[in-house]
């Protein structure tokens, strides 16, 4: 409103000079009505100027009426701020109020002003008729190119805040995202360090005193499993840092370097992990593994982990495990589509709670009753996050008792070069 109010004070100014000049040097062949007429119809007329963005409608029509007594008041020939706010309001319209309204108001003008250039200039009427459409042409012509660059802007404004709600959302699904993945890792990693590590634990406190060689052996598993617990979670934790600083320390081969993840190669290790833990593993794996993905290779990894923790901890004492990888290449050796892997972790375990871990007295004794196998219960995170593995993979997972008897993990995961 201050721009359009200076708009009014300027022209209210120019009427004012202009009538005093034409009071001060008098024209014969014009008439000047008196003062205290004409400054308050120029007051009136301009008074709706600065209200012209917030109701152009009211303001159009209120010039457009006023302008019948502001031109027969003999005003139309000694200022011209009748003309000019005539052409602000046909903008105006045009600009705000849409075509419609503005073709209506700009045939109300033209027909107020013919008839107006008729009666007071019967010689002249058509040149000046056509002065005034070329003006209110000239107004309607600017008025579109205006409105067109505020729709434009209005347009790229709404698409620029269209943009930034999906980047924030894609972000908060990416963070969401994340968050599971880690969740998923710091499960699979402290759940088996911890299951190793409690199981040592007891049996060394129960093997103290008969057995002193047996209790430093387990202190050393215990010793060696949590360094490795501790080295996978320092490598989870370096995700969460900045990007740069974890560039920089890889480059330097800084402590908190990121190390490599896990890989199918490294299921010989783990299952060497789980036997000194009291878990009898067989291991049945593809001479080819090592080729696999590093994204495949990590889930399967992962999957062989989780099912070999959960026969830990609930088959029961001296129970076996079969581990078998098989790579499936296919037919699609020469596409990006480099077959399957199928994953079957089968134990004999008689369904008993490992008495460790289920709080037993220690290591050697066991507990009375069969126990539920974890594995089966619905929504378990070690179930959940082998199912998301293979969801990854666009694979399949089934896990419960086996046929005879025991428990059995199956998993098929799709193979696809450069994952």
């Amino acid at each position: 409103m201050v721009g359009d109010s200076l708009i009014a004070i300027v022209l209210f100014a120019l009427d004012v000079l202009v009538y005093a000049l034409f009071v001060a040097f008098p024209v014969p062949d014009i008439a000047t009505p008196p003062w205290y007429v004409g400054l308050p119809l120029i007051v009136i007329l301009l008074g709706v100027v600065p209200l012209r963005r917030k109701y152009p409608l009211v303001m159009a029509y209120w010039v457009l009426v006023w302008t019948i007594p502001y031109v027969a008041a003999g005003f139309g020939d000694v200022a011209f701020s009748v003309a000019v706010v005539s052409c602000i309001a046909l903008y105006t319209v045009v600009v705000c109020s849409g075509r419609r309204q503005a073709a209506f108001y700009t045939a109300l003008t033209l027909v107020v002003s013919l008839t107006h250039q008729i009666l007071q200039y019967p010689d002249d009427w058509v040149v000046n008729t056509v002065t005034v459409v070329l003006a209110l042409a000239l107004c309607w012509v600017l008025g579109e190119f205006v409105g067109a660059r505020r729709a434009y802007q209005a347009e790229v404004e709404a698409r620029l805040h269209l943009l930034e709600n999906e980047r924030h959302q894609a972000t908060r699904i990416a963070v969401a995202e994340e968050r599971e993945r880690i969740a998923r890792e710091l499960h699979d990693v402290v759940a088996h360090a911890v299951s190793v590590i409690v199981v040592h634990a007891d049996g060394a406190s129960y093997a103290v005193r008969k057995d002193p060689d047996l209790a430093e052996r387990a202190i050393g598993t215990i010793s060696d499993t949590g360094r490795s617990a501790l080295h996978e979670l320092r490598r989870l934790l370096a995700i969460l840092r900045d990007d740069d600083r974890d560039d920089a320390e890889n480059r330097v081969g800084g402590e908190g370097a990121r190390t490599p993840q896990p890989t199918a190669a490294d299921l010989v290790e783990l299952a060497d992990r789980v036997e000194t833990a009291g878990l009898t593993v067989r291991l049945d794996l593809d001479e080819t593994i090592d080729e696999l993905p590093a994204g495949v290779s990590l889930g399967v990894y992962r999957i062989v982990q989780e099912a070999l923790t959960n026969s830990l901890k609930h088959a029961g004492v001296g129970t076996r495990a079969h581990v078998r990888v098989r790579w499936d290449r296919g037919a699609g050796r020469d596409t990006d589509h480099a077959g399957s892997v199928h994953i079957d972790v089968e134990d004999d375990g008689a369904g008993r709670a490992n008495p460790v871990l289920a709080g037993g007295p220690g290591a050697g004794a066991a507990r009375e009753g069969p126990a539920e196998r974890a594995p089966s219960a619905p929504g378990g995170n070690g179930l959940i996050g082998m199912r998301e593995r293979t969801n990854v993979h666009d694979g399949t997972l089934t896990a419960g008792p086996a046929p005879g008897g025991g428990w059995q993990v199956r998993a098929v995961l799709t193979v696809r070069l450069g994952e």
